[in-house]
């Protein structure tokens, strides 16, 4: 595990915590272990913790969608907390499942992967 990126499974809900500015090859690598812990725990509820994202190129996010391509038989119910507008645009690029973008609110995000 880098210093960019924590995933790890708490309660019913994966977490993905990416900091700084993320690259294709960070992206990949939350992918795959969000991937396996889905398989390991049959988990289906990820919480992507943007907080200390900082925005990349949009290249970055737009390889996010090509990666769930990969993966499409597997539907994940994600949540995306981020800072500010621009992480949000760039996240909503990203994720073309089931997703929802929350505002710096980690217990909504959470309410919401529950319901």
């Amino acid at each position: 595990m880098n210093n960019q990126l924590w995933v790890e499974p708490v309660g019913n809900i994966i977490v993905a915590r990416i900091r700084g500015v993320p690259t294709e090859a960070v992206l990949r690598d939350a992918q795959t272990q969000i991937i396996q812990l889905v398989k390991d725990t049959e988990q289906a509820r990820v919480l992507y913790d943007a907080l200390e994202m900082e925005a990349p190129p949009v290249e970055v996010p737009l390889s996010q969608w090509k990666l769930d391509q990969e993966i499409a038989p597997i539907r994940l119910r994600r949540a995306i907390v981020v800072p500010n507008t621009r992480i949000a645009y760039l996240a909503r690029l990203a994720f073309n499942d089931d997703h929802r973008v929350f505002y710096n609110d980690l217990a909504s995000a959470i309410a919401w992967l529950n319901a």
